[in-house]
């Protein structure tokens, strides 16, 4: 930015009050750009360069608000293409042997994939590239979810999963220092001691990582896949589950069974790991009521309960072999009208204690031959559903900062999964129905790892609305920041030592240890343990 961008930037700040519209900033923008006889009209991303840190008009350039609505911002990395360690299933677009040369399932054009290969899969880049465009549209970076993308990334190499997310730490803990930095390394290799020291510089980083998600299969979410992503700092699994029905599985030659499903789920929740279910409605050998049936099977049926959703009705895409069944008149595709209606069925059936994350994939609608062809599919559900007089009670629809509220009241749900139990212990104004955070508690089943013998589990604590940066105090109608996760935590703490456990465990992301530890929380492996008795 030259020394006249700068000055006239300077200017629109000092003339912006917390009133101001966005009217008055084009105004402001256009009177700027004669005062200082500017070729152009300053950009929001340079105004809130000067700003800094006045929330006043970071709030009001601030692009995109629902990127950091629920209280974190999501950065999604992308791993190099590799094939999946059992072949290609019949619906899958991609993979590194194909024209898209991209990560297995995604065709290279979806944001993320793009990002991605911009950047040579480089980890450090995404990551800093991410934060900086986040950063430019007014959003705050300080609480970072981080989002594994591309295939299944158990299956690859120990040393290059440490690597890829050492790397992506390495680029929250030198932010924002790093945003000039050029150099892109796509692969490579990282010991533990390296990751682990790049977990303690993150603990007290200003960019820390609140959470980190990492996408898999059913069978390769065995112990021993398990034990390496806990210590790489994972706090949620995305499980490529597709169907429960066994024949609809080996119809697109998926390569795994709904025991594994069950299995993978129950190890994974034992663990203290939140879950989440990819689904797919429309394969082959599937129908619209064996669908509705899915649904209901998937939280009626404790071997799966998923806590996070994402529905991916099948697309059908040029160069796949589900094209090719199509064109044979061997396979049937579901059009966006009956995607429509099977979701707005579906929706107000699921629990309160799930978080639909996604209703649709990211890839561009040029590319799908067959299938949802609308990429609005979300609003179209919403619209039926309001026509048929029914909603959905999804976490996603009722976090606080989507709807209004302002009289929070502890409530708890309680349900069985996996041979365990789960307790979602939630702050919730009921009468209009809005959910500022919640804990997820679970009692065990059968745990693999030693630290959590006898422990009661805290799967996941979450304030939502508006982020507020570590070290922020709220204002307005942000939530974030005034005592409702301790309110929560201690609610987790006391019905546990209620129930006869003498201990409990968190498996929090890295960056959030130093909240558990300043609460009597202690380190045992990558768990925050702690001692609780009834005067808890």
């Amino acid at each position: 930015m030259d020394t006249q961008m700068r000055r006239a930037c300077e200017w629109i700040c000092s003339q912006l009050k917390a009133h101001t519209t966005r009217e008055d900033v084009l105004r402001l923008k256009r009177e700027a750009a004669v005062r200082f006889k500017l070729k152009r009209l300053p950009k929001n991303s340079e105004v809130l360069e000067v700003a800094g840190n006045d929330r006043s008009v970071v709030e009001l350039l601030q692009r995109k608000p629902t990127r950091t609505l629920s209280g974190v911002a999501v950065v999604a990395i992308m791993t190099s293409p590799h094939p999946c360690p059992h072949g290609v299933c019949v619906p899958c677009p991609g993979g590194p042997h194909t024209p898209y040369a991209s990560p297995q399932s995604y065709v290279g054009k979806e944001p993320a994939a793009r990002r991605a290969a911009q950047w040579g899969f480089d980890p450090y880049m995404q990551t800093s590239a991410r934060l900086h465009q986040l950063s430019s549209i007014g959003h705050g970076v300080s609480k970072v979810e981080l989002i594994v993308m591309g295939g299944t990334f158990t299956a690859r190499p120990a040393a290059y999963q440490r690597w890829f997310v050492m790397r992506a730490l390495q680029a929250m803990n030198e932010y924002p220092d790093n945003v000039q930095c050029q150099h892109v390394c796509p692969e490579g290799a990282a010991s533990p001691e390296e990751l682990a020291h790049a977990q303690r510089m993150n603990e007290v980083a200003s960019v820390r990582c609140v959470g980190l998600t990492l996408e898999t299969r059913p069978d390769w979410a065995r112990e021993e896949h398990i034990d390496i992503a806990l210590e790489l700092g994972a706090t949620k699994v995305e499980l490529g589950v597709q169907s429960v029905f066994d024949d609809v599985l080996a119809a697109i030659e998926r390569g795994h069974t709904v025991q594994d499903v069950a299995r993978a789920n129950q190890l994974l929740r034992d663990s203290g790991l939140k879950l989440g279910f990819h689904i797919m409605p429309a394969l082959p050998c599937s129908s619209f009521e064996r669908d509705i049936e899915m649904f209901r099977l998937l939280f009626s049926d404790e071997r799966f309960m998923p806590d996070y959703l994402k529905i991916y009705p099948t697309l059908v895409i040029r160069g796949t072999r589900l094209y090719e069944l199509m064109e044979q008149g061997e396979y049937t595709p579901m059009d966006t009208k009956r995607a429509v209606e099977l979701l707005a069925t579906v929706k107000p059936m699921l629990p309160p204690w799930v978080r639909v994350s996604r209703i649709q994939r990211d890839i561009p609608c040029q590319l799908v031959d067959a299938g949802v062809q609308k990429s609005n599919l979300r609003e179209l559900v919403h619209r039926e559903m309001k026509r048929r007089g029914t909603r959905c009670r999804c976490i996603r629809c009722r976090e606080v900062g989507r709807g209004e509220g302002a009289e929070p009241r502890l409530m708890c749900e309680s349900y069985g999964a996996c041979g365990g139990t789960e307790h979602f212990i939630s702050m919730e104004d009921p009468k209009r129905d809005v959910l500022f955070g919640f804990i997820r508690l679970r009692y065990p089943n059968e745990p693999h790892r030693a630290e959590l013998f006898e422990c009661a589990l805290i799967r996941e604590l979450h304030v939502y609305g508006k982020m507020v940066d570590i070290g922020e105090r709220p204002s307005g109608t942000k939530w974030q920041h005034r005592g409702l996760g301790e309110l929560l935590l201690r609610a987790a703490e006391r019905r546990a030592a209620e129930d006869g456990f003498s201990s409990i465990a968190v498996l929090s992301g890295v960056g959030a240890r130093e909240y558990y530890l300043q609460r009597g929380y202690e380190r045992k492996g990558p768990y925050m343990v702690k001692q609780i008795g009834h005067e808890e």
